[in-house]
This record gives structure tokens, C-alpha cells and sequence, in this order.
């Protein structure tokens, strides 16, 4: 219902709109106390980089933050990340995420980026306090922050916003009437604009042509959950397939242009907490239940046989992290400087 009212025709977000007009007051205001430093910020003795969304639900970030890691790292950079991590609770935070933290405490995207990475994470709602147990832990270079672009207790050096190329802005409102955190005139400010997918005609690659590029997700192998074995989607036969992320038919429409054999999608709420009981009644033994990554880091403590699931990764232009790569020198001259 709440996809119909922001990025389809139904006009009854009009009904909620003196809540947003509220909601922007509110992050307007609270943006412009923290730039005057009314609100306390904290300024990290490293360069920092937000990776984030002017609008809540799925744009790609995930598989974003993997790749300009991986690349940083490439470029003889130590990088740490931090994250809210939603849906997970702990008794205590900031929580160093290792091989054997769980997505019931530390959350599914956390999991996943550590998995791929290999870098030191550490979750809590408060990012500065996330921030600091990773520098009193591990040597760094850089803290690259999964989300947090409206974090503003946290000072940082680089942003880098991510969109969805199709869904773009909805209906260009505010939360609740829209899917707006932030108005897309916040562009003018970021370092860079990652547009994931492709279209006809992008108006944001025309106003910001020289920090605007477009970024694709590209489909990997199957993975088997239980033995971890490797296979050709087209090698599985009988697909159910299931998303419990926040825009399901991103990944079915994916598997419709991959020709897979599904008889089956079932969509589930993003950060859906899977049981095994749960899985059962979707797919038999004799069946292959495929999910997206994000899921499967959560279901692998109960995984059988026949369950499998998709790794994604974000192909990103050279340019894109060269420019992203040459932020980070810049800030780092500028942190000599001021230190000098």
C-alpha cells in the first residue's frame, strides 16, 4: 500500500502531507543547528565517508559500500565501517562485529558487508560511538559509515548518495507522504551521485554532470547455504523464490531477465526474521528456494540443502572511484593541514 501511495498514481498521500510538511520543518531545522554548531558534532581524526539515501527503502547502497571498499582497500587503504544496524539488538553498543556476531544482534546488512569484506565494522545507533571503538581497536585510515547521510552528530568529509534510477523520488514528498528524507535539492551539497540501473533519459546526470554515474547490479553464481557449493542460476530447476528486502521485485523482475526457472515469487517484509517452519511452507525438499544475499545471511544457522542464494555485486564505473579516491586525498591534506 505504502509503494502505491509514493511511486504509484494513488492521490491519497495527500491525505498526509501536513505530516510531512512537519517532518521537513523538523529535518531542516535540525540540519541548520548542526551546521551552526548550536548541535554538538565530532570531528573523526580520519577522513570519513557517508554512503547514504535521500530516500528510505532499497537503492543498491549495500552492494555499493562492498565494491568502493573492496576498491579502497585494492588502493592500499585500511577502511572501517560503521552502521545502525537495523534490525538487530544487543545488549550493549557499539558491537564489533566478527565471524561470530549474529544478524539478531549486529543485523542483516552489517553481516553481510563484514562476510564480504573483511574489514573491522562496528554497529550502533550512535555512530560516533561506533566510530570510536573501531579507532580504539584497529589502526585506520579511513571510516566509511553504511547510511547515516542525515547523522549529522558526525562530521564527515565525503558524501556519496545512492538513487534508484526507475523509482528516482516517488512522489517527491517528505515522509509519510512520500519516501523523501531529504529533499533532492541536498544534491547541490553531496561529493557524489551513484544512479543504480540504467534509463532512457537521467535529468540528475544533466544538472550534476561531474559527480553523477551510473552503476549496475550485476547477478553473480548461485550459492548453496549449506555446503557453499557454486552453480549457474540456469542449473536450478523448480525455483520458489523469496526477497524479504524493502523492494521485492527488483530481484524477481532480475530473475525474469535471467531466464530462471521460477514458479514461484514470495515476498516478504525487508529485515523479515526467517525460521526454518517459516521456509518449509514455501518450498519443498524437491524444490529449490532461492533468496537474495541479504536474506541468506540470516537463514545459514538453519540452512538446508536445497536453499540457495544470489550474490549481487555493484559494478562502478573507473572514474566513479578514482574521483571517490582522490576526496579522500584531499581530505586527508586538509586534516595534515589543520593538524600543522
Amino acid at each position: 500500500m505504502i509503494e502505491k501511495l509514493w511511486y504509484g498514481k494513488n492521490r491519497l498521500y495527500w491525505l498526509l502531507i501536513p505530516f510531512s510538511l512537519l517532518y521537513g520543518a523538523v529535518v531542516v531545522l535540525r540540519r541548520y543547528l548542526y551546521q551552526k554548531h548550536i548541535f554538538k558534532t565530532w570531528r573523526v581524526p580520519v577522513p570519513v565517508v557517508v554512503i547514504g539515501n535521500l530516500s528510505v527503502g532499497g537503492n543498491g547502497k549495500t552492494p555499493l559500500v562492498v565494491t568502493f571498499v573492496t576498491a579502497l582497500k585494492e588502493r592500499g587503504l585500511k577502511v572501517g565501517i560503521v552502521s545502525r544496524g537495523y534490525g538487530g539488538h544487543a545488549s550493549h553498543y557499539p558491537v564489533i562485529v566478527d565471524n561470530h556476531t549474529s544478524t539478531a544482534i549486529a543485523g542483516d546488512e552489517p553481516i553481510l558487508i563484514y562476510q564480504r569484506t573483511q574489514v573491522p565494522l562496528a554497529v550502533s545507533p550512535n555512530r560516533c560511538e561506533a566510530v570510536k571503538a573501531l579507532l580504539a581497536n584497529f589502526e585506520l585510515d579511513l571510516i566509511l559509515t553504511d547510511d547515516g547521510l542525515q547523522h549529522y552528530q558526525l562530521e564527515r568529509d565525503v558524501e556519496v548518495v545512492v538513487i534508484d534510477s526507475h523509482r528516482q523520488f516517488g512522489n517527491g514528498w517528505w515522509l509519510p507522504a512520500g519516501p523523501l528524507r531529504e529533499r533532492p535539492n541536498r544534491l547541490k551539497t553531496v561529493d557524489l551521485i551513484m544512479m543504480n540501473g540504467l534509463t532512457e533519459n537521467h535529468q540528475i546526470n544533466h544538472i550534476y554532470p561531474d559527480k553523477t554515474y551510473t552503476m549496475i547490479l550485476k547477478p553473480l553464481y548461485v550459492v548453496n547455504l549449506l555446503t557453499g557449493e557454486q552453480r549457474q542460476l540456469t542449473d536450478l530447476e523448480q525455483i520458489c523464490a523469496i526477497a524479504g528486502i524493502s523492494h521485492p521485485e527488483r530481484f524477481f523482475m532480475m530473475l525474469k531477465k535471467l531466464h530462471a526457472k521460477v514458479i514461484k515469487t514470495v515476498a516478504f517484509a525487508d529485515h523479515q526474521n526467517f525460521t526454518e517452519p517459516l521456509l518449509n511452507t514455501v518450498a519443498t525438499d524437491r524444490q529449490a528456494l532461492l533468496m537474495t544475499e541479504k536474506d541468506a545471511v540470516k537463514c545459514r544457522p538453519f540452512a538446508k540443502s536445497n536453499w540457495w542464494y544470489l550474490p549481487i555485486e555493484a559494478v562502478v564505473p573507473l572514474p566513479a572511484i578514482d574521483q571517490l579516491y582522490a576526496l579522500i586525498n584531499q581530505a586527508v591534506a586538509k586534516n595534515k593541514l589543520s593538524k600543522g
